[in-house]
């Protein structure tokens, strides 16, 4: 985890720069625990997002469908001011997730720290899963139908043969997808580039 964390922070240093020089903004949305956090609003300070990038958390759960929530609160909020006309939603993750929404919006309790936690069947666990696949589906399907908004998911899972949910939530929303098992930082900041290079051009030809 600490590994694809780094090589997420060199794909973000890289899209740093060459949002600066584009003009483009650039915000952070690390997920981790129970919450997903604006670390930092969009922006073109390049200083500014490199000192959020240092004190970037890792571990913890992965509420990725509060991440996804986030991201396109923030992206809405960001086209509705006027300064941004398109937003791309760079997703860097292995796709699974294990905390629903309902925990991470305070909707739901969270555990007591230190309490046991109820056994579940095979069946519960199974259950407990195919809704947690189902809630982060239907957000992407929701992004993909929110007009100047495009997602990109890198698929960081570290394994010879990704899973396939990293893959699905693209495909929900209608967005792009590449896998890098082992990522690099270098070899992630060169596929998200020019991935996002390849979304804006196509969203200069609508």
């Amino acid at each position: 985890a600490l590994n694809r964390m780094n090589a997420a922070k060199g794909a973000a240093c890289g899209l740093l720069t060459e949002a600066y020089q584009s003009r483009d903004q650039i915000s952070l949305i690390p997920f981790q625990g129970n919450y997903a956090e604006v670390l930092l609003p969009p922006t073109r300070s390049i200083s500014m997002a490199k000192n959020r990038l240092d004190t970037m958390p890792c571990g913890g759960g992965s509420p990725l469908a509060h991440a996804l929530s986030q991201s396109v609160r923030t992206a809405i909020n960001a086209m509705s001011s006027g300064d941004v006309g398109k937003a791309i939603i760079v997703l860097i993750s292995d796709g699974r997730a294990n905390v629903p929404l309902a925990i991470s919006t305070g909707e739901e309790p969270e555990p007591e720290p230190g309490a046991d936690k109820p056994k579940l069947t095979d069946a519960e666990k199974k259950e407990k899963r195919e809704a947690l696949k189902d809630e982060v589906l239907s957000l992407a399907r929701q992004i993909g139908e929110i007009p100047n908004i495009n997602l990109l998911v890198i698929d960081t899972e570290n394994k010879f043969v990704s899973t396939g949910m990293a893959k699905e939530i693209a495909n929900a929303a209608g967005g792009k997808y590449h896998f890098i098992p082992k990522a690099s930082a270098d070899a992630m900041k060169q596929v998200t580039s020019e991935a996002v290079s390849s979304l804006k051009a196509q969203s200069k030809k609508r």
